[in-house]
């Protein structure tokens, strides 16, 4: 099993779903009015602390996550159903940092402890919410608000069983890439050693 410490990925929100314009009509009332629904709020991207991951291999091979989008209003004041979250699971001891800014966002330490990387867009308002009295017929609504999108980079804190002691030159990391499948960084000169 390769064992990795560190990935860069890119998570989306969902986009929320569209308000939309939609008048009551039925049968014996004459002034239904407005009727059109709100759109739902869209999924975010969370992720979740476990205890049986031990490396972060997955993000290797698997870089983008994005979560549902919500969907549109309906007619008949009904509002759009929310888009479904996505949950990803991460090694305990996972640092999450903002690439962009370089921020810490979250340190997932204990298990099932959660972090929401990726908040979902807002869903639209449909024309039901603009009714007022001086505005009895609205036929506007609004869209849904884009999804969060950020780039992170993932770090897995790590606390060595061994240690080597020794000076500069010694020999320190050609030992352990004679006796290991690790590839320290090394040179022939002091403090190289990465």
């Amino acid at each position: 099993m390769q064992f990795i410490d560190r990935a860069e990925i890119e998570v989306e929100g969902g986009k929320g779903g569209d308000g939309i314009v939609a008048f009551r009509r039925e049968k014996y009332v004459p002034a239904g009015g407005p009727a059109g629904g709100n759109g739902g709020k869209g999924g975010s991207v969370i992720f979740v602390a476990t205890q049986n991951l031990q490396t972060l291999l997955d993000f290797q091979y698997s870089r983008y996550f994005k979560a549902d989008d919500g969907k549109r209003g309906g007619p008949n004041n009904c509002t759009g159903a929310n888009g479904s979250d996505r949950i990803i699971q991460v090694p305990c001891g996972t640092v999450v940092y903002d690439l962009d800014s370089e921020e810490m966002i979250g340190d997932l330490v204990t298990p099932e402890q959660t972090l929401i990387v990726a908040a979902g867009g807002k869903g639209g308002l449909g024309n039901r919410h603009f009714l007022s009295n001086n505005n009895r017929a609205p036929e506007y609504a609004l869209p849904g608000l884009d999804g969060e999108k950020r780039h992170l980079r993932l770090e897995l804190k790590l606390l060595a069983e061994v240690g080597i002691i020794g000076l500069p030159n010694a020999g320190k990391s050609t030992l352990i890439s004679a006796v290991s499948s690790a590839r320290p960084k090394i040179a022939d000169y002091p403090f190289t050693t990465l």
